[in-house]
């Protein structure tokens, strides 16, 4: 592929930091500007026509065509970088406003806290209802413990496909970063509208799934060093209600990191569940720390501080990738 435009190095770390300040500065987009519902509006007027035989095909073909338009649209945006008339500094935040759409920060630090207000406000109804936005289980009959346990597997599994992943290929590809970032967002836009094993979406699915789990792999397994690191800072700066233990971070997502269904969701899970010394558990399907209690609201709160810590980390290890990668060229 011919590039517009060859960002250089500087470029590339100035677009990173003002997408990571958009992040945290703004809410997400409205859905009519945001690229990742453009991502998924596609996505479901190709499942609305998918064909009753030959559906893994149809998956291969509706997940191809999703990853294309994805790449274009970062395309696109190179190519107003590459317009010099348009004023340098207007050209890097329109380059930060895409990338942001890639990774949600602000928006997984606000779910943890969101549920745990709830349940500090003693209002268990609302945050199940509140946690049924963000995860596929039913929520109807969760007690505290497993309110508690959800979102925090929640946040803690979507700090990869959400966070690290999308930045780390920003970062891995030079000036293809902005596409493969976008690649692999619509990669987990898929995954997340057509990625499930039901009757309906087993074979149309496959690929994207499939597709997630590769891109995935790594960052899940890279995961773990940064809530390492994270459990840190946060055990010497966070006043909390018992000790961090960022050791058992690594113990745990050693030792139970491979129990979930997905292959890389236990990673940032097992590793979240260690550094607090708690138990995750999703009802017939996995258990995560199952020696220790379960968790309370207070968990809640860590969690989503020690998410925040890393993902800071992720955009500190990415700008590092950027100059190391340019340095060694």
């Amino acid at each position: 592929m011919i590039l517009p435009v060859q960002l250089v190095p500087e470029d590339l770390i100035i677009i990173l930091f003002l997408a990571y300040v958009i992040d945290l500065a703004f809410n997400e987009p409205p859905f009519a500007a945001h690229p990742v519902v453009w991502m998924g509006n596609l996505i479901s007027k190709l499942k609305k026509r998918a064909p009753s035989k030959h559906r893994r095909a149809y998956g291969i073909f509706l997940a191809l065509v999703t990853i294309t338009f994805a790449a274009a649209i970062a395309y696109a945006v190179l190519l107003i970088f590459s317009i010099e008339e348009i004023p340098r500094i207007i050209r890097l935040l329109i380059a930060a406003y895409f990338l942001k759409a890639t990774f949600a920060i602000k928006c997984l630090f606000e779910a943890a806290q969101e549920i745990r207000s709830k349940l500090e406000a003693n209002k268990l109804d609302e945050a199940r209802q509140g946690l049924s936005m963000y995860v596929s289980r039913n929520t109807s009959k969760l007690d505290e413990s497993h309110v508690s346990s959800a979102i925090i597997e929640t946040v803690s599994e979507n700090y990869v496909d959400g966070i690290l992943t999308p930045l780390l290929f920003y970062a891995c590809f030079g000036p293809f970063g902005l596409i493969a970032a976008y690649i692999f967002k619509a990669t987990s836009t898929l995954d997340s509208m057509v990625g499930y094993k039901d009757e309906r979406h087993l074979e149309m699915g496959w690929f994207s799934a499939k597709l997630d789990d590769v891109f995935n792999w790594i960052p899940a397994r890279l995961s773990v060093l940064f809530i390492f690191l994270a459990s840190v800072v946060v055990s010497l700066f966070l006043k909390t209600y018992k000790k961090i233990n960022p050791a058992d971070a690594v113990n745990l997502a050693l030792s139970d990191g491979h129990k979930t269904p997905s292959p890389n969701s236990g990673y940032p899970m097992a590793s979240v569940a260690g550094a607090q010394n708690i138990r995750l558990e999703k009802a017939n399907s996995y258990v995560l720390g199952k020696d220790y209690a379960y968790p309370v609201r207070e968990d809640v709160r860590i969690t989503g501080w020690i998410v925040m810590v890393a993902s800071f980390m992720a955009i500190i290890a990415a700008a590092l990738i950027i100059y190391g990668i340019n340095f060694l060229t």
